[in-house]
């Protein structure tokens, strides 16, 4: 049907207007209110409270807060800021643990600004005007943003779903009710501090890789392992061929324990079937729990029990490697209990192997200087240390069967060997190429272990 020029274009503009209304419509729809826009500015007064956990200073961001959480910028050095949740009060005499950082490793200075827009993305900008961390949600439907009462800080849709969560990014801690899932976009695993001043992410990890016949595993990574080299399993008794998550958690009282088992602090695992691994039941209510994985690569769960204000509101709930837990569960088994090098017996260092003997145990301690790779198998000496064994040894009993001088001439060929465990009664040759931790062994299968130290017997010596 032909209409005339000027009907047409009065058609033609009045679609151009209900598009246009429809296109603002939807912008205003999935567009963050001005209400919830903010701008924080790290910068003002400091508080300073030495009982705050590495003692850093630190300052609220005040428009994000769910008590006992709260995000903040806290420093161990001056002008050195993670933008982090902390757990707890400012009380002079409770301490504040960091649960949850945005710019791991990744400092900003004074000055730096956190911004949430009218696109829906949260982001760390520093003072050089670099991104330091954002949650990439811009233009994805993002309405407002919540610290939700279980610590976990999420940006919500116009549904009230989740389009990001911190729930999903965690570094060395798991609140109640957050969880690990193997594969994925994300990487699902705890990550240890470097150390006690250092945010960056150390050398421990608790990973999920989708298959629960090993348990959970914790890795230990150093410059001398080329992958994480696993030094304990989490919960063995989980055997399925499956492992879809695992969520650190409170029992309820409608689990199929029964009451006696209300309020246990545990695991939950779920894969083919589900199973509970519980720990511990603190004596006042849980829900407010957290299980970290130390520096050191320990596992710790601390309960915060409010009425313990006027003093140290955490209680250290749980401890997988310690004494109280078994010999078997010592702290003997963190690959760097000793340092570089010591036998450890009962959670204690005792012993500094030499090619001498053995001495009083330092940090001092380090293990013997190597051969260089350019020279001949000839120029490898061993000294022998009856009764221990490596921390390796927890997962892998090493090839063999094999005779000892096998083993050893296994080592002495490979320039990065240094030194090898050998078991008696099994025939067993574990290589390993760093010393670390020793454990004491005991009870009448002491006699089976014997160990073989590396050295250079004529000064050439490997570079490390």
């Amino acid at each position: 049907m032909f209409y005339p020029l000027c009907l047409r274009n009065l058609f033609l503009s009045l679609m151009l207007i209900s598009y246009a209304s429809s296109v603002v419509l939807v912008d205003a729809a999935s567009s963050v209110p001005s209400s919830k826009i903010f701008k924080f500015v790290n910068q003002g007064d400091l508080f300073t409270n030495t009982v705050v956990e590495y003692k850093g200073d630190f300052r609220f961001v005040r428009t994000i807060s769910n008590h006992p959480f709260s995000l903040c910028f806290y420093n161990i050095t001056a002008n050195s800021y993670t933008l982090a949740l902390g757990m707890g009060t400012s009380s002079p005499t409770s301490r504040m643990l960091w649960v949850w950082s945005a710019n791991r490793g990744r400092p900003v200075g004074e000055n730096a600004v956190l911004s949430f827009g009218r696109n829906g993305n949260l982001v760390l900008v520093d003072t050089d005007g670099l991104v330091a961390w954002q949650t990439r949600t811009a233009d994805k439907g993002v309405v407002d943003i919540k610290l939700l009462p279980n610590g976990n800080l999420v940006l919500l849709n116009s549904d009230g779903g989740f389009v990001w969560q911190s729930f999903d990014y965690p570094g060395d801690t798991l609140l109640n009710g957050q969880g690990l899932r193997p594969g994925g976009a994300i990487d699902h695993k705890l990550v240890s501090r470097l150390s006690e001043t250092d945010d960056s992410p150390g050398p421990y990890s608790m990973v999920i890789n989708g298959e629960g016949k090993s348990g959970i595993p914790l890795f230990y990574k150093s410059k001398f392992s080329s992958e994480p080299l696993k030094y304990d399993d989490v919960l063995l008794g989980f055997n399925e061929e499956r492992l879809d998550n695992l969520t650190f958690y409170v029992n309820p009282a409608t689990s199929d324990w029964g009451p006696d088992y209300t309020n246990q602090l545990g695991l939950h695992l779920q894969g083919e079937t589900n199973i509970e691994g519980l720990w511990a039941q603190p004596k006042y209510n849980s829900t407010l729990s957290l299980l970290r994985l130390g520096w050191d690569g320990n596992l710790h769960v601390y309960t915060y029990y409010e009425k313990g204000y006027w003093n140290d509101a955490w209680d250290e709930t749980f401890t997988y490697f310690a004494v109280s837990q078994g010999e078997g569960f010592s702290e003997c088994r963190l690959p760097e209990k000793c340092g570089a090098f010591g036998i450890c017996s009962k959670s204690q260092c005792v012993a500094c192997p030499t090619p001498k003997g053995l001495t009083i145990w330092s940090e001092d301690c380090k293990p013997p200087t190597l051969p260089s790779c350019k020279a001949s198998t000839g120029n490898a000496s061993y000294y022998q240390i009856d009764g221990v064994d490596h921390f390796l040894s927890v997962s892998n009993e090493g090839e063999g069967p094999m005779k000892i001088d096998d083993c050893k001439l296994k080592c002495s060929k490979d320039c990065r060997c240094a030194a090898f465990f050998y078991r008696k009664d099994t025939s067993r040759c574990l290589i390993v190429n760093e010393l670390n931790t020793l454990t004491k062994v005991t009870g009448s299968s002491s006699k089976q272990h014997v160990a073989f130290i590396k050295y250079a017997n004529n000064g050439i010596t490997r570079a490390e």
